[in-house]
């Protein structure tokens, strides 16, 4: 009963006119608290839907959630989530917007397409993801944007607008159940035997009719550490009675804590405890108090009459972040259940945060685009034999943003192609900086330097005053080479050439008596006359650095050779007519496209040589190898148009790497989502994959994308957890640790599931690499997926 009174939405005003609206064919966007009943809109069209909705959520939970709700009613619904894709063609699938992706960039979508939080789109990481939702939407379907904290939603109607499409806002400010703020130390201190603060004060909110109570807490442990002092604190209840297969399901502390009407919730407990155990529990009103992390606010579906905020700060991913205004507000937006309370309760401390802390958000879009999509369009207009950059630009254009978000490419589109043939505008200006360098050639005349290579020294030129000659014939080429003194050996032509001079040692019946200076090379006093040979002529080029033997000279019993260096290998730069220069003469000058034909420069060149170095994503996508010259996406470009954020950019690494076996490789897959949580005190950063990446886009950062050289959320050790689980059927409970818990197993599980699920479903590729991973993506899904050692409980 209770949660049946929980769930009862009754129809307002202001829904009815919202699908009416909708249904009139016009894109509606909603603003109305939590818990206003925004979701019952798209509920009151089911029964009028004159084709598919795809309704989006921004976590797997809540798609989950949405569809056993709607299942048990009836509904005809399907979902996809990555991890899940099931009744894809139902008349309503629930579902993340990714995995829409594909369906708009062929410029097809749903009848409706209904956007369940839609603050997402200033998300730093997906909010790009949502933006292009909305901009790439075909004008067939009809959008609805539900939110409650969005602090400028006109502006999203504006922006709607702007790209051609009807919209109106329908707005709601007030809750259902209003809300109110008690101070916990005024309230009468009835618990002066329970210790520690908060169980203090939570045991005197419940004495005060205040429960029950969501308790916001920062991190795993301290919600586990918080949970059980309360249970431990708390006056008596009247247990809770669980069945077998709850207590199973929840292990023997929880359910201790469970039967204390206790529980905590946070992302290191699988799904099932999470969704199948206290989130049911807490909705049927069975809960005193549940203790949740702020990182998992968002995915919460359900409210209690009080909510509590321990602490503004909390761990996402390596890096603590302070709770934001909006945070806050879907925080205390859990408070009240409407059917149940007629008030609900924001708890606040002396210390921040206060009800007046929660606010919406002035939605504004990250200073990023989604490069995936964007490249994606670039590689459709080259097939189409339409310029690439100008159809990435159109797109951009149509995205939400009070501010241009520049591409890079903007002035070249508007100047047109240029002798330099360069498309993005800062490769133009660093073309042109950068400049070349050219040498003196052995005819006098100045041309582009070539990379240096080895060349004998005696086939060399060097340059003598005004003139190029032998390198040999210059006495200097010799100084710091060789063993010996300097002399003249004989040359064809009467011309001079130069060599070293070395005494060898004196002859002394029938042997070599050596040098001082060979007799400690060769760590010997004399060498047999018969041995000479080998023993010592042979030798001398690796004792002298370099020097052959040309002539053997005999001067009383000393015994001298003359020693040539025609055959040293030196560094030259072979020029345009053939020949081996050392150290030529250098300059550096203008691109020769930038110099025009010699009197008239390019046209571009001043505004080349004085716009402002800054980065842009088009000079990016040139350095990563994405696209070619004219914005046509590389091979590397185009599978990483495939992926999300920087995921395609480790696959075409890996993928690109012939050594690197794809037996290895996709279970590597599994450290491209796992953050560092798995990694323990080594580096996230290890792992093959990683070194695939870095050895590729070195140690680069890129916002949004790489981070140490390898994509955002990578965390090493992730890929040997699941091959020990999979391929070895290692028992999870030997991997648990203090930081790593079974819900990061599962979630770890559930990612690679879906990496694997994206790969195989990716478009297709000419490429035997890309093939053949998809087949072992295929391979292990069903492996996984029918029965294999991995078995979530």
């Amino acid at each position: 009963m209770t949660s049946l009174l929980q769930s009862l939405t009754i129809p307002d005003p202001w829904q009815h006119r919202a699908a009416h609206t909708l249904r009139e064919g016009k894109d509606v966007v909603v603003h109305a608290p939590t818990g206003a009943g925004k979701t019952y809109i798209f509920e009151l069209l089911y029964g009028t839907l004159r084709g598919q909705a795809v309704f989006t959520v921004p976590t797997r939970a809540l798609a989950n959630d949405k569809l056993a709700e709607w299942q048990a009613r009836g509904w005809d619904v399907g979902i996809a989530t990555g991890d899940v894709a099931h009744r894809l063609d139902a008349r309503v699938v629930v579902a993340t917007l990714e995995t829409q992706k594909g369906r708009f960039l062929e410029r097809r979508g749903p009848a409706l397409l209904v956007i369940d939080e839609y603050q997402m789109i200033g998300d730093p990481m997906r909010g790009v993801n949502y933006e292009l939702a909305v901009a790439l939407a075909p004008p067939q379907t009809q959008l609805l944007l539900l939110s409650g904290s969005v602090g400028n939603p006109q502006d999203i109607v504006d922006w709607l607008r702007r790209i051609g499409r009807d919209a109106v806002l329908v707005s709601h400010p007030d809750r259902p159940v209003p809300l109110e703020e008690v101070g916990l130390e005024r309230l009468p201190d009835r618990a002066t035997k329970v210790h520690g603060w908060w169980p203090r004060m939570i045991a005197n909110a419940l004495r005060a009719d205040l429960g029950p109570i969501l308790l916001f807490s920062p991190r795993r442990n301290a919600a586990e550490d918080l949970a059980v002092q309360l249970a431990a604190a708390l006056p008596p209840d009247r247990p809770l009675a669980l069945t077998g297969e709850q207590e199973h399901l929840a292990g023997t502390r929880l359910t201790k804590l469970l039967r204390a009407r206790v529980a905590y919730h946070h992302s290191g407990l699988s799904y099932a405890q999470r969704a199948g155990l206290i989130e049911p529990l807490a909705k049927a009103g069975e809960l005193r108090v549940v203790v949740a992390t702020m990182g998992l606010a968002a995915g919460i579906n359900f409210s209690m009459r009080s909510v509590a905020i321990s602490g503004t700060k909390y761990l996402a991913g390596q890096f603590e972040r302070q709770v934001q205004p909006d945070e806050l507000l879907q925080m205390f937006g859990r408070a009240g259940r409407r059917g149940l309370d007629e008030t609900g309760y924001a708890l606040i401390t002396p210390q921040p945060p206060r009800l007046h802390d929660a606010q919406p958000k002035r939605l504004r879009r990250a200073s990023q685009v989604d490069w995936p999509t964007l490249v994606a369009v670039m590689h459709a207009a080259a097939e189409r034999g339409e310029n690439a950059f100008a159809a990435a630009l159109a797109v951009n254009e149509r995205l939400f943003s009070l501010h241009h978000i520049p591409l890079g490419v903007e002035h070249a589109l508007e100047t047109g192609a240029m002798p330099c043939g360069l498309w993005a505008d800062m490769e133009r200006a660093r073309f042109a900086r950068r400049g070349v360098g050219e040498m003196l050639n052995s005819a006098d005349q100045w041309e582009a330097r070539p990379a240096a290579v080895e060349a004998p020294l005696g086939a060399s030129l060097i340059r003598h005053g005004e003139h190029w000659v032998p390198a040999l014939s210059v006495p200097a080429t010799l100084e710091g080479i060789g063993l010996g003194n300097l002399c003249k050996l004989p040359a064809e032509g009467g011309g001079k050439r130069y060599g070293r001079e070395l005494v060898l040692g004196m002859r002394r019946e029938g042997r070599l008596v050596l040098a001082p200076a060979l007799k400690r090379l060769l760590a010997r006093p004399f060498i047999e006359a018969d041995a000479l040979d080998a023993e010592l002529i042979a030798k001398l080029p690796a004792l002298t650095g370099g020097g052959r033997l040309a002539h053997m000279l005999v001067r009383g019993e000393q015994l001298v050779a003359q020693l040539t260096y025609e055959d040293r290998p030196v560094s030259v730069f072979v020029d345009s007519h053939g020949r081996a220069l050392q150290a030529p003469p250098e300059r550096r000058e203008l691109p020769p496209p930038c110099r025009g034909d010699g009197v008239t420069p390019c046209p571009q060149l001043g505004w080349c040589l004085s716009v402002p170095i800054v980065e842009s994503p088009a000079h990016s996508w040139r350095r990563l190898g994405l696209i070619e010259r004219d914005g046509t996406p590389t091979r590397r470009g185009l599978l990483f148009s495939f992926f999300q954020h920087g995921e395609g950019l480790a696959v075409a690494a890996a993928l690109e790497d012939e050594t690197y076996a794809l037996s290895e490789l996709v279970f590597d897959l599994a450290n491209l989502r796992a953050g560092p949580r798995f990694a323990g005190d080594d580096s996230p950063y290890g792992g093959r994959l990683a070194i695939a990446c870095q050895r590729l886009y070195g140690h680069d950062d890129v916002e949004g994308y790489l981070q140490m050289g390898v994509p955002i959320d990578y965390g090493a050790g992730a890929s040997e957890a699941l091959r020990g689980i999979i391929e070895l059927g290692l028992p999870r409970q030997k991997l648990l640790t203090e930081a790593l818990r079974l819900g990061d197993l599962e979630r770890a599980l559930v990612e690679w599931r879906s990496l694997l699920r994206h790969i195989i479903h990716a478009p297709e590729y000419d490429w035997d690499r890309w093939h053949e991973l998809k087949i072992a993506a295929a391979h292990w899904l069903q492996a996984t997926e029918a029965g294999g050692r991995w078995t979530p409980k």
